[in-house]
């Protein structure tokens, strides 16, 4: 089998580290099984749906290192929609019905009253064609409801009909087509909601597996039963766990909570979000892996547990740091110079910090400690001030290397007795004007004699 995945959000807002999880687990899937990715905008609802966030959903997973084989909008593929209406409602499954949405309401509390399940009781389909007019007089227009194939004939009397299958992620499920409403595919002013679209793409696609959030087990009990009524075999379904917030809150595109595009803008990196996003909630602990490539290789869909996942934003700060601290200076030199980096300095000086960043952009703090060339104003005490004099005056001579650091404090310590803190403190606060930071062993080099005698107090 060629697999084939598809990612099908709707365009109207960024997408946030949920919705980048269902991506990442199809893309992963797709590679490791050498299959493709479709990119599919579910962007039939016109008010809402905008082009921009088409574009912002499609660089947020360029940035993440996701690049479609395929992209598709859904709003130019109405005619492919049409006819499957026309077959359904050729065959007697998809039908019309007039309650407004008041009436549906009191519908479901007068079953709910008789202990019956509030589902939908079809009395649309018990009406004669002079009652339809009659209604279609009166200015009401249909809303199209597809019939669930949960009878043995007769659809006022429902019996229960188990749709199985096997969860990519879960394992075996089940939905009971009896326990559901015959959803409304088509709404009264003739658009389209999510299912029927959804599984028209999927079956002209030739999309064999769809893996997505647990929020739509239930669904996939409808359109699998869809896919039967359009004589299309189902695709392999996954259902992943879906990421919450700390607090157990769900995400949303519409609040732009932790949105990708506010992750970066925060400077966090892209693999310590599909590091985050992937590995949560699984049964993989969660470290900073440094590629897609190798991201796929850790992967496995029913390594997601069934539970709600929950995670720390502050996690993506820590993986970010180790993601940075292992980083090679080829693949952040371009970077670098947008914060003015650069020259022959650079990677030696990149090798120095990179393990005290958490950011990428705290690189430029410390490349103004070492290329500012002014002396750090602190104000020493009378005995740190006398310390530091003698502490200069034995700087050993250049050529300086990582050993230079070493050599100058032990002649430092055998000549004022300093030990510890008491030594190495005021010796860093001359030399960067902070209390912690990269090895001074790595930053003397950097200094060079002349400019670490610049900062003599």
């Amino acid at each position: 089998m060629n697999v084939t995945v598809r990612f099908a959000p709707s365009p109207t807002g960024n997408i946030h580290i949920g919705n980048a999880r269902t991506a990442l687990f199809n893309w992963l899937f797709a590679r490791k099984s050498g299959g493709r990715f479709i990119q599919r905008f579910d962007d039939t609802d016109r008010e809402r749906s905008k082009q921009e966030y088409a574009d912002r959903i499609l660089y947020d997973l360029h940035w993440l290192g996701i690049f479609p084989d395929h992209v598709d909008y859904q709003s130019k593929r109405f005619a492919h929609y049409d006819a499957a209406v026309e077959k359904l409602k050729a065959a007697g499954l998809l039908y019309p019905c007039y309650e407004t949405p008041d009436e549906l309401e009191l519908k479901r509390k007068i079953r709910l009253s008789r202990k019956l399940p509030p589902v939908y009781g079809r009395e649309a389909l018990a009406l004669s064609a002079d009652e339809r007019a009659s209604l279609e007089a009166e200015g009401r227009k249909p809303h199209w409801r597809f019939l669930l194939p949960n009878h043995a004939g007769d659809p006022s009397e429902t019996q229960r009909t188990d749709i199985s299958w096997t969860d990519l992620v879960r394992g075996e499920e089940t939905v009971d087509l009896a326990s559901l409403s015959d959803p409304v595919l088509v709404r009264e002013d003739g658009s389209y909601l999510y299912t029927l679209p959804s599984v028209v793409d999927d079956i002209e696609m030739g999309v064999t597996h769809v893996i997505r959030g647990d929020d739509h087990i239930t669904n996939t009990g409808v359109q699998i039963a869809l896919f039967k009524a359009l004589a299309a075999e189902p695709p392999v379904f996954g259902h992943h766990n879906l990421l919450t917030s700390a607090t157990g809150e769900g995400l949303s595109k519409r609040s732009g909570a932790l949105s990708i595009a506010s992750l970066r803008d925060d400077g966090i990196e892209p693999m310590s979000v599909a590091s985050l996003a992937v590995l949560t909630g699984s049964s993989e602990a969660i470290t900073a892996v440094s590629s897609l490539e190798e991201l796929a290789q850790k992967f496995e869909p029913s390594a997601a547990s069934r539970s709600a996942a929950r995670f720390d934003p502050a996690d993506l700060v820590l993986l970010n740091r180790t993601i940075l601290q292992n980083m090679p200076f080829e693949k952040v030199r371009d970077r670098l110079v947008a914060f003015g980096i650069g020259g022959p300095q650079a990677e030696e000086f990149w090798l120095a910090v990179r393990g005290n960043l958490d950011r990428l952009a705290d690189a430029a703090v410390w490349w103004r400690v070492v290329s500012q060339g002014t002396r750090p104003g602190i104000d020493f005490s009378d005995a740190d001030r006398a310390f530091l004099d003698e502490a200069f005056d034995l700087l050993p001579e250049e050529p300086w290397n990582g050993e230079t650091w070493k050599a100058w404090t032990r002649a430092v310590k055998d000549k004022t007795d300093r030990k510890g803190k008491a030594l190495f403190r005021p010796l860093r606060l001359a030399l960067t004007g902070l209390e912690s930071g990269p090895e001074l062993s790595d930053l003397l080099p950097l200094l060079g004699r002349e400019e670490t005698l610049a900062r003599r107090p």
